[in-house]
């Protein structure tokens, strides 16, 4: 089958990748931003600004090489066309030029990283997050992508991941899980949230962008994109009105961090089976995913002390394992052919937990290894007086307010 350039659908990959650039900037910046304390929400939201802009310049030097070249093993791709070398403007890859491909899949990555800041905040050095980044996306976010999207092993058996539930949620949501175990607690772990209309707006724009993010996944301006971008809003709908609901019967009466924690969990879920199932498969993966969510952030968490300041792995690494799995149950052929366990596939869920299991142990070693090697060579924690001061004034010499 020859590769034919499609405007339209080029003109929608072009409209998605704007759109999942919104997700991060501003998008995490303030989601991450509000929640943070107030004398630490210039740093939270540098530490979203440097890892986008930091995982933009690998990407294109050789972190989209690695990631979709031509298959090794299984295990990673050929690092042709590094620096871009070699592919033109008008190389077509399907139907939209090879270099929107490129772009598209860097604000992906660049995503992915900035997640696991919301994590560490209020007490990692800002050059051992730079470190942290160059290293990770290097050593964990690329070989992952290619072992899903690049044509590697999981792909090769058949996994579905259609938008990122193990290649960005999963991954994320275990290495911020991984690194807090290196960096340890924070003096004060309680969550007081400085500005929660900054985290408002940034779960809008999150909202907003994640419909590129799913829709766009379809790499075509077509029904699939159609009907991955209606169950993605399903998806947050139910989940928000869930996350409501717990909210109301456990703690009697509903909160706006609740709503959009709940919304966020939904879309995180949806997102690897956007692709695959229709809209009462996506309802079911809405309910569940703020019950998983829910209960690792007010139970798991609690019970095992582990200090993942705004629940990243609660969020994107619980959500993101249920969505995983729930793709090989509620997978319908008519949506785009691959069937799960409700259309007569039970093996597709085995498929799904493997996938699932060899990125959790992947990205939790190798994140305890990165984390451990920065923290013996340069540190990964800032000094104590700068923590209980703040970053903003004790790292940056600036401040989120005058008054």
């Amino acid at each position: 089958m020859v590769d034919i350039l499609n405007t339209g659908d080029t003109a929608w990959i072009l409209i998605s990748t704007v759109l999942v650039l919104l997700m991060s900037i501003p998008g995490i910046a303030f989601f991450y931003g509000g929640l943070a304390k107030k004398k630490n929400v210039l740093n939270t939201m540098f530490l979203t600004l440097i890892a986008f802009a930091i995982v933009s310049i690998i990407w294109v030097i050789y972190g989209y090489q690695f990631a979709f070249g031509v298959d090794i093993n299984g295990l990673i791709g050929y690092p042709a066309n590094l620096l871009m070398s070699g592919i033109g403007i008008n190389d077509v890859s399907g139907s939209i030029p090879s270099i929107l491909f490129v772009a598209f899949q860097l604000t992906f990555a660049g995503l992915t990283a900035a997640l696991i800041s919301g994590a560490v905040i209020g007490r990692m050095k800002f050059s051992a997050w730079i470190a942290f980044i160059v290293i990770w996306i290097s050593a964990v976010y690329i070989p992952i992508a290619h072992w899903v999207w690049g044509g590697g092993w999981l792909m090769q058996m058949g996994a579905l991941d259609f938008a990122g539930g193990t290649v960005v949620h999963i991954s994320s949501g275990i290495s911020a899980l991984a690194l807090v175990l290196i960096l340890k607690s924070r003096k004060n772990k309680t969550l007081l949230p400085h500005n929660l209309g900054y985290s408002v707006l940034g779960a809008a724009f999150l909202w907003f962008g994640w419909m590129g993010f799913n829709g766009g996944s379809a790499l075509t301006a077509g029904g699939l994109a159609a009907s991955a971008l209606l169950v993605s809003n399903i998806a947050a709908a139910v989940a928000l009105v869930t996350w409501v609901c717990i909210d109301t019967i456990k703690e009697g009466k509903p909160t706006v961090l609740g709503a959009i924690s709940g919304a966020i969990a939904g879309l995180v879920a949806i997102t690897p089976a956007a692709g695959f199932v229709d809209v009462s498969g996506a309802i079911v993966i809405g309910i569940g995913a703020s019950i998983v969510s829910y209960f690792a952030i007010t139970y798991l968490k609690p019970r095992l002390g582990y200090d993942d300041a705004l629940d990243v792995f609660g969020i994107h690494g619980m959500s993101g394992i249920w969505g995983a799995i729930a793709t090989g149950i509620f997978a319908a052929p008519f949506i785009n052919e691959a069937a799960g366990l409700l259309y007569g596939n039970p093996g597709q869920i085995t498929i799904q937990i493997i996938a699932v299991i060899a990125t959790i142990i992947y990205a939790f070693v190798v994140t305890i290894i990165i984390a451990k090697i920065i923290d013996l060579t340069m540190g990964l924690r800032v000094k104590e007086k700068d923590e209980v001061e703040g970053l903003d004034t004790n790292l940056h010499e600036e401040s989120g307010y005058m008054l």
